[in-house]
């Protein structure tokens, strides 16, 4: 197994892992900040500290920190549960002291799923600030499949999360990475749980995924109206196809894309010609599709893909939603350098929100294999633990 295949791993893990290290050694700068600010802020004092020591917690992992130090370790333990007909395994991590409130902490799409060690590790440093978080064991998301049913999993997950048990005084919200932040805001919409979701925190989430298809085929975006272009992880795009797999109507297909997959996750610069050729038309439209790097090409492509995936696409969109019946308070944190979701989505989805309700903090140094913010990214991610840490409080 080489370089290229740990690449593509490591890229799916890092939207849940991606804001978990690399800059350990200069948190201290991040007290430093904390002390200066809650001085002439009038903030909580004890938060802002404690937002800082959870910071540098993360950044830790399984290593000492001075946040494990200071707070008894949290229980993780496996959790079954049923809503309806539907069965479901996770894993709960109670803090070791009185929780305060609940958190949902949605895995991304990833292989490993719930038991990425450093989402492990990641669950416990929030679980060490007295949130109760339950962490559910979402068979698609491991096999990066990302679609409309994982809002109706985040429903029945939400809804035992909420309860008396988990939340205190119904404080209860959701934690979601990247693809996953759009399902949970789905969810968060929907009458059975909307008044019950009082903040949905995501790293990297979107807004209108015709944008977000458009950058990660071709790498194109716009920010305030001004054309911009990066190159594109080739993660995305797999996780599309991957995702829209069962929806085409010919096994064959299914069988190629999957044989590409494995070629690919062993040589990013393989060629796929040879697999591509034995597609059906149904199949070869999203292969092109995916393959396309002319922006202008885009919604001509996009027209011929299958019927049911243009209907998956218009499921999880959230540019055609109307989110003034979003009841949760959000917190948007995005990398400028995110190769998979352009930064422009977290600010389309701000901008979206009811006026009030969402906080964006936009990061330099944040991309889905490494976290090396500058000064100001330290801070905002600093500003975004805290205002966290505020909701176990309101």
């Amino acid at each position: 197994m080489n370089a290229n295949l740990n690449a593509i791993r490591d890229t799916g893990r890092l939207r849940q892992a991606a804001f978990f290290h690399g800059f350990r050694s200069r948190v201290l700068l991040c007290l430093v900040l904390a002390g200066l600010f809650f001085l002439f802020s009038g903030c909580s004092p004890t938060r802002e500290y404690h937002a800082a020591l959870v910071l540098a917690d993360i950044a830790a992992g399984d290593e000492p920190s001075r946040w494990k130090r200071v707070t008894p370790p949290p229980v993780r333990t496996p959790y079954a549960f049923r809503v309806e007909n539907r069965r479901y395994a996770a894993d709960l991590y109670r803090p070791g002291e009185e929780a305060l409130a609940g958190l949902l902490l949605i895995p991304g799409a990833a292989e490993t799923g719930k038991n990425d060690a450093r989402l492990v590790a990641f669950a416990r440093s929030l679980a060490r600030a007295r949130f109760n978080v339950l962490v559910p064991d979402l068979d698609s998301l491991r096999k990066l499949q990302v679609g409309p049913g994982n809002v109706q999993e985040l429903i029945d997950a939400f809804t035992v999360l909420a309860g008396p048990e988990f939340s205190p005084a119904g404080r209860a919200g959701m934690f979601a990475f990247s693809y996953a932040a759009g399902p949970a805001v789905l969810a968060a919409l929907e009458p059975k749980i909307r008044d019950q979701v009082r903040f949905i925190f995501a790293v990297g989430g979107y807004h209108d995924l015709n944008n977000v298809l458009l950058f990660f085929t071709t790498g194109h975006f716009r920010d305030g109206g001004k054309a911009k272009h990066r190159e594109p992880n080739v993660y995305g795009k797999w996780v599309f196809i991957l995702s829209n797999l069962h929806r085409l109507s010919e096994p064959k297909d299914r069988r190629l894309f999957r044989q590409m997959f494995e070629r690919i996750k062993k040589d990013l610069e393989a060629s796929l010609g040879d697999l591509a050729a034995g597609l059906s038309a149904e199949g070869r439209a999203l292969y092109v599709f995916v393959t396309n790097r002319d922006p202008h090409e885009f919604e001509s492509l996009k027209s011929h893909l299958a019927e049911p995936i243009r209907q998956d696409i218009g499921a999880l969109d959230l540019s055609g939603r109307d989110l003034s019946r979003l009841a949760a308070r959000l917190i948007l944190v995005h990398g400028y350098d995110d190769p998979i979701i352009p930064y422009p989505e977290s600010k389309a989805l701000a901008r979206a929100a009811p006026h009030g309700q969402a906080r964006l903090f936009l990061v330099d140094g944040l991309e889905h294999v490494d976290l090396q913010p500058g000064l100001v990214g330290k801070f905002r991610l600093w500003r975004a633990v805290s205002a966290l840490l505020a909701e176990r409080e309101r």
